[in-house]
């Protein structure tokens, strides 16, 4: 039941409907009259869509897992920012004391042509899943528990790759970038690998199809720093740097190896 001592009245949601890839769509409006101001962004979804089951209508198709901001696939573009208005927060995170009773809320899918919608606001984002197929392996020994100390790993080496290992995969720099880049996902899931000494053994050759599989399907970064801030992670563009540092090392590298064989 919603608490009516915190609670929103007469919001009106202009949601993106579409029957599927190939079909124009179009945004279609809602009014809800009452959500408590404690419910998530996604709770609201799906109080609408019990609404439109009991009027006979088709629910709003959107893609949601965890809802605890850990699975990345909450993937909602709010008032033209990817995640809503907080930073640092999946959708599933966001809550609706963040918007005003009254308020006119736009709700999209990811605007990618490298995430084609799927139906209404769930989009293919396979794309992401390419790039994480270049990753190769890293070494991890077999056997009995190695000792603590047996490969050291400094603690703001470990701290960065932490950082980096925090992506969720949502998308929300692709869709927030001005040319659909890929180019902080891939960064943060190349470092992630190639900072600590378990992933030297295919460093040079997972950057380089890591980042020439983004180049098949996304945009080029040229530094907006959208990407930055629409990351409900908030992972710094900084790992886009070192990516690009360990792509040049690569291309040397590699040319290097292939010409001695």
């Amino acid at each position: 039941m919603t608490d009516t001592a915190h609670a929103l009245t007469n919001l009106t949601l202009k949601i993106w409907r579409q029957a599927g890839p190939h079909d124009p769509g179009n945004f279609e409006s809602y009014r809800i009259e009452e959500i408590s101001e404690e419910a998530s962004f996604l709770e609201l979804l799906d109080i609408l869509n019990e609404k439109l089951i009991s009027e006979g209508q088709d629910a709003i198709v959107f893609d949601h897992d965890c809802r605890e901001g850990i699975c990345g696939t909450c993937s909602l573009m709010i008032d033209g920012q990817a995640h809503g208005p907080q930073l640092g927060t999946a959708t599933c995170q966001l809550h609706m004391r963040n918007f005003a009773s009254g308020a006119e809320i736009v709700v999209e899918p990811w605007r990618a042509s490298a995430f084609p919608v799927i139906k209404d606001l769930m989009t293919d984002r396979s794309t992401l899943d390419r790039i994480v197929e270049q990753g190769g392996f890293i070494t991890a020994p077999t056997g009995g528990a190695p000792d603590a100390n047996l490969i050291p790993v400094p603690k703001p080496v470990a701290d960065s790759a932490m950082d980096a290992a925090a992506c969720i995969g949502c998308g929300a720099c692709v869709a927030a970038c001005p040319n659909g880049a890929a180019n902080l996902f891939t960064a943060a899931k190349v470092a992630h690998l190639n900072l600590l000494p378990q992933g030297q053994a295919e460093r040079y050759e997972r950057v380089e199809g890591m980042v020439e599989t983004m180049e098949d399907y996304f945009g080029s970064c040229t530094n907006h720093g959208e990407c930055e801030k629409a990351c409900p992670k908030e992972i710094s563009i900084d790992f886009i740097a070192l990516m690009n540092a360990d792509y040049l090392k690569a291309k040397f590298k590699n040319r290097k190896s292939l010409s001695r064989s």
